[in-house]
């Protein structure tokens, strides 16, 4: 995709299908007379009685408890620089969304139009009753450090600049276990620190509250090393200032330990590599492009620890490991303040939780890689779901024992449930689906590629690195709708009608015509369907020309099936083909089956269903609770609607008891455990949270999903298709771009996991 192409890209998503990233939405019902008469008058005087007797009855009645201001001037955005206020907002509803879903935390952007230190300070003092945090972000020093400074003194609610001390707790954390993995102490290692900005001053200066010393610290900035004898220094870079003789960065990395790099790109030569004493620890932290290349640096040195900012390499200090959780945690407790005791928690919490096992939903994020301690491992990965759980209890803990805590906690399970339960606004899915791809991409066949949408979602999942796509379809067409949407790659263009595709489709009609010469099908006729996208494409699939495919955007679903149960046909032992979507809802993801096949299954074929749906939610790395449905609850009724449910029940508890699966069972007793272990404590759902649910009929399963999608937009990864002998997968009519991105995912992993299968035997 050309530079002018990614900026319209990234203007639409701005833009479309409403402006900005972030919206209000109500928390209470508001439906009736009654309800707005609650909301305000003359209902809303009674909480504002309350508060006005004690303020702290704010976070009683009001959301000021989980609202959070992200907060700029806009001075020093991004790599951008200066570019005033209005310029950041863009900045700050994305931090808002990050808060939303790593730690379900409101945050709210505010951007002040002044560089006016001392307005600057008023106007956060003044507005900050609303709120019950503040982030700030975005403001260039050396001014950052006197607002932050003067803000934490003077306010009662906590504050952090994440510019300083985000990338601080995570790169702290990462050193304290890249100096476990190598044996040296902290108090020991020689560290040359590249930067002088906010973030620099905050990471050494958190280094150095566990135990590094300044005498073995060299810090450079754009002038070179910070030396005692350098006038002009600022107070935060004289703190900094070296004894040493030394001038410049090749001189300060001469027997170094560590480097940190917060400056800017290419600053570090394989020369300087060289000469760090054993074992060096580099820390590449610029964006987009580090220091010195990830790749150049491991080839230089096979004893490295390496980490960056980027996620495309091992150990990516990002910052969304920490600010969410730290404030979830300061909130929790109603801290007065981020004190240096809440970081130090946050950094052991961090650096603790990469010595522990990886859940397995991580270790499928990121493909066939066994996450471990090590080298390659030092600090957790964004996705891992335990970070809520770990985190802000370590930091509640801190401003509990550090007397900044207004509402200590008291039943430290209940509340690491309660942070879990969160997660279901965070829904990982999507991401881990991509993640997953891009580790072993495949090829596939997007049949339709004369239609823009499904040239689009090939474009992406080219450039995402998604699946390298093959388009199927009229040639001049394609390659016109290649130019318009500036679709610049060389990929392969087959068009099933053309000389050109002669050959192939000879061979191809030749192939089908042996395996249906006895279901009535003649080579005139097989030749026939070869010149249909549907054939050629599954008969690529067939024939390993290709790794996957999806198709359906522009035909009814039956007329899809057809050709791909004749050419693919059914694995081994597999008596009945399905499918499943994957609804993701603020619950968490919800993967429903048997959603577009089979019309009224029977007990055994309800029991094949759920045993494959089990196996696709093992696939994304979660253990599947399933609900069998029905309208009627273990007995009620003996009508045969609800009976085949009972039947296929004892079948699974017979021939897998190792799955969690009950039924017949009703929705809402499925969906609500307290209701479940109320009413049936026997059930093995009873208490749990179920994440499957297996329809015992077509039309309840489609209706559902359909439902789900149109009126919660919930969004949906599906229908994924479920014992086919090769990965073919066949969308819903007129779906989404995003959804058939999502969809040649799901190919792409399907057929990672066949060839891992075939390997195996």
């Amino acid at each position: 995709m050309s530079t002018e192409s990614k900026r319209r890209e990234a203007l639409v998503y701005h833009a479309k299908p409403q402006p900005g990233k972030i919206k209000i939405v109500p928390t209470k019902p508001y439906a009736t007379q009654r309800d707005l008469a609650l909301a305000y008058s003359p209902g809303v005087a009674e909480p504002c009685l309350e508060i006005a007797k004690d303020k702290e009855n704010a976070y009683k009645y009001t959301s000021k408890g989980n609202l959070v201001a992200i907060i700029s001037n806009g001075t020093a955005v991004l790599g951008l620089g200066n570019i005033g206020p209005e310029a950041s907002k863009p900045v700050m509803e994305g931090k808002g969304l990050l808060f939303k879903i790593f730690a379900d935390i409101d945050g709210m952007d505010i951007e002040v139009d002044t560089e006016d230190v001392e307005k600057f300070i008023e106007t956060v003092k003044m507005i900050a009753p609303t709120f019950g945090g503040i982030n700030l972000e975005d403001i260039k020093a050396p001014e950052a450090f006197e607002i932050e400074r003067r803000l934490k003194e003077e306010l009662d609610i906590p504050v952090m600049h994440d510019d300083q001390h985000g990338t601080a707790i995570i790169s702290a954390a990462a050193l304290l276990n890249a100096l476990e993995i190598t044996g040296k102490k902290i108090d020991e290692v020689r560290i040359v620190i590249s930067g002088a900005g906010a973030a620099a001053v905050s990471c050494t200066r958190l280094y150095k509250a566990f135990g590094a010393k300044d005498e073995n610290i060299v810090m450079l900035d754009s002038k070179g090393v910070i030396r005692k004898d350098r006038e002009n220094l600022s107070v935060e870079k004289l703190e900094f200032a070296t004894d040493r003789k030394i001038d410049t960065l090749v001189d300060a990395m001469q027997d170094a330990n560590v480097f940190v790099g917060l400056s800017i790109a290419n600053v570090v030569t394989p020369e300087m590599l060289l000469s760090m004493a054993n074992d060096p620890i580099v820390f590449a932290m610029a964006n987009p492009d580090p220091e010195i290349e990830y790749d150049l640096a491991i080839k230089t040195r096979k004893d490295i620890i390496m980490a960056t900012g980027r996620s495309d390499h091992p150990n990516q200090v990002n910052n969304v490991l920490g600010f969410p959780f730290i404030f979830r945690g300061a909130l929790d407790v109603r801290a007065t303040k981020i004190n240096e005791a809440m970081k130090m928690a946050a950094v052991k919490a961090i650096a603790d939780l990469a010595k522990e096992p990886v859940p397995e939903q991580v270790n499928i994020a990121y493909g066939e890689t066994k996450l471990t301690f090590g080298r390659e491992y030092i600090i957790p990965k964004p996705f891992d779901p335990r970070l809520i759980g770990e985190i802000p209890p370590a930091v509640a803990k801190a401003a509990m024992e550090s007397g900044v805590a207004k509402n200590p906690i008291e039943d430290w399970e209940k509340y690491k449930e309660e942070l879990l339960q969160r997660l279901g606004n965070d829904n990982k899915v999507v991401r881990l689906l991509h993640n997953r791809a891009k580790i072993d991409s495949k090829k596939i066949v997007f049949a339709e590629a004369e239609h823009l949408d499904v040239l689009k979602a090939a474009q992406i999942a080219l450039e995402e690195g998604i699946a390298t796509p093959i388009l199927l379809g009229n040639r001049e067409v394609i390659l016109e709708l290649k130019k318009e949407i500036e679709f610049d790659a060389d990929v392969l263009i087959l068009d099933p009608k053309d000389k050109e595709s002669s050959e192939k489709r000879d061979h191809y009609a030749a192939r089908y015509f042996e395996t249906r010469k006895r279901s009535g099908v003649t080579l005139y006729g097989a030749k026939s369907k070869m010149r249909e996208r549907n054939y050629f494409g599954a008969m690529m699939v067939l024939e390993g020309d290709a790794d996957g495919m999806i198709s359906g955007y522009s035909r009814a679903y039956p007329t899809v099936v057809k050709p791909i149960f004749e050419v693919i046909g059914r694995a081994a032992n597999v008596k009945k083909v399905a499918t499943v979507n994957i609804m993701i809802t603020d619950r968490g993801p919800l993967f429903l089956a048997d959603t577009s096949i089979n019309i009224d299954p029977s007990a055994g074929e309800i029991a094949e269903i759920a045993k494959m749906t089990a196996n696709v939610a093992t696939t994304f790395g979660f253990e599947p609770v399933m609900a069998l449905l029905s309208y009627a609850n273990f007995g009620s009724s003996n009508h045969p609607n609800a009976t085949k449910v009972r039947e296929a029940a004892r079948i699974l508890h017979e021939s897998n008891p190792e799955l969690i699966v009950d039924g017949e069972i009703q929705m809402d007793f499925a969906l609500n455990k307290e209701l479940n272990q109320g009413k049936f404590p026997f059930s093995k759902l009873a208490g749990k949270k179920v994440n499957t649910l297996i329809f015992p009929n077509l039309e309840s399963a489609n209706i559902t999903y359909k439902l789900l999608k149109e009126l919660n937009k919930a969004d949906s990864i599906g229908p994924i298709m479920l014992g086919l002998k090769k990965s073919v997968h066949i969308l819903q009519l007129g779906a989404s771009v995003d959804e058939m991105v999502n969809m040649a995912a799901i190919a792409v992993i399907d057929a990672q996991q066949r060839e891992k299968r075939k390997k195996a035997k």
